[in-house]
């Protein structure tokens, strides 16, 4: 997923823990940790201001480190969504735009979906949104967008079998999902492209 931010290194020069800073936040250390992965743009005016409090430092340093990000970045669409959890209809139509770096876009081709459902909470959770570099092909582990029947979605990990492919959940209240290798072929079955950015919401 994505790469530790900002505030990851901050946290790491002023010799904190997670917890300590969690708990000066008044969070879980859990909700915390994944702030350390987001875009800075979705983090508060007012956690900016009081992780400068903790860190004796002016909040405009925090977002003078945002700024320096955003110039170095371009918009992705986001298209439509995608679930986690049941496969239902792919959407693929534009409902907003999102921060990438620009580096990344040169390294392939990308696409940022919206998460329905919570199949793979707690990591990724409902309305987080994923951005996935288009390829036809996974490792065993990958966390991929995955075609089912030519025109339904789902969002998933993946592990390959000798005898098929299964589409496993975080959830485990959710069942994992097993397609042989005739219906790899025959429905058919297959992979869009590999998550490798998560934005999350706070």
């Amino acid at each position: 997923m994505k790469e530790k931010n900002y505030l990851y290194r901050l946290r790491r020069e002023n010799n904190k823990t997670q917890q300590e800073v969690a708990d000066y936040l008044n969070i879980e250390q859990a909700n915390y940790s994944r702030m350390e992965q987001a875009d800075l743009n979705k983090v508060s005016p007012i956690t900016i201001s009081k992780l400068a409090k903790l860190y004796d430092i002016t909040a405009d340093s925090i977002i003078g480190q945002i700024a320096a990000i955003q110039q170095k970045t371009v918009r992705l669409a986001v298209l439509g969504l995608i679930p986690a959890g049941t496969p239902i209809e792919a959407i693929e139509e534009i409902i907003d735009y999102i921060e990438v770096k620009e580096e990344m876009i040169k390294s392939g081709e990308y696409f940022a979906l919206k998460i329905k459902g919570d199949s793979m909470s707690p990591r990724i959770c409902n309305n987080d949104v994923v951005i996935i570099r288009k390829q036809e092909d996974c490792t065993n582990g990958d966390i991929c967008a995955v075609m089912i029947n030519g025109d339904n979605a789902t969002l998933k990990q993946v592990k390959k079998e000798n005898d098929g492919i299964s589409l496993i959940p975080f959830n485990e209240e959710y069942k994992p999902m097993f397609y042989t290798n005739k219906q790899i072929q025959e429905l058919p079955i297959k992979i869009l492209g590999k998550v490798v950015e998560g934005r999350y919401n706070f």
